[in-house]
């Protein structure tokens, strides 16, 4: 990525496209290459034209942000891609991580979050802005062959909880005094006991578990 990260940016307002895109590339290693009103003109850009990263709107007229992406997935395209929105909504993270999204930001995010996610996405994380977890644990209810909570060390819960914001293990392990490498044990224990291999729905079954 030598000439930046190259971004894909999807608005159906013109104003705000033209807002993020100057925001972005205030950072010197941002580039918006591709801009599209719509998931449908988004989806024919990318068959044309390769992105690292792409950044939605979740809700555009037509075919929205997460339709769009659902589209990619289908297509064997794994571009990560970063959903944006105005409304705090845990049920709308959940439709944007079963569509398969590295990312979920609210709009109002500072600038430098939205930098820091595009670089991590970039680099094959994942990243969930807090939302209202309420609607998480009302879509999925609590089922006795579940997890339950006792079974995570305090420790455990400290990395869930790193997790869901988004922290690599190189930050985790900084953030709690730790080698990386016993950060990815402990990740990979965590994962084991919620039954799941990725670290994303693993932060959804344990907010739904009320783990973290």
């Amino acid at each position: 990525m030598s000439e930046g990260i190259r971004i894909a940016l999807a608005d159906d307002q013109a104003l705000v496209r033209a807002g993020l895109k100057a925001l972005l590339e205030q950072f010197g290693d941002l580039r918006v290459v591709v801009e599209a009103d719509d998931g449908e003109a988004l989806l024919a850009s990318l068959a044309a034209t390769q992105v690292d990263v792409v950044l939605s709107d979740i809700r555009m007229p037509g075919l929205s942000g997460t339709d769009a992406l659902r589209a990619l997935r289908a297509s064997g395209d794994a571009t990560p891609l970063i959903l944006l929105t105005t409304f705090d909504d845990g049920a709308l993270l959940l439709d944007a991580v079963a569509a398969g999204a590295q990312g979920f930001l609210l709009k109002d995010a500072a600038p430098e979050d939205l930098h820091d996610a595009i670089r991590a996405v970039a680099r094959g994380e994942s990243l969930l802005q807090p939302v209202a977890t309420d609607p998480v644990r009302a879509r999925y209810a609590y089922r006795d062959n579940e997890v339950p909570k006792s079974n995570f060390s305090d420790r455990e819960v400290a990395i869930l909880r790193l997790l869901a914001g988004g922290y690599s293990n190189k930050e985790i392990a900084r953030s709690l005094f730790l080698a990386e490498g016993t950060v990815k044990n402990y990740v990979s224990d965590i994962l084991d006991k919620l039954g799941t291999r990725d670290r994303t729905r693993a932060v959804l079954k344990a907010i739904t578990l009320r783990v973290i």
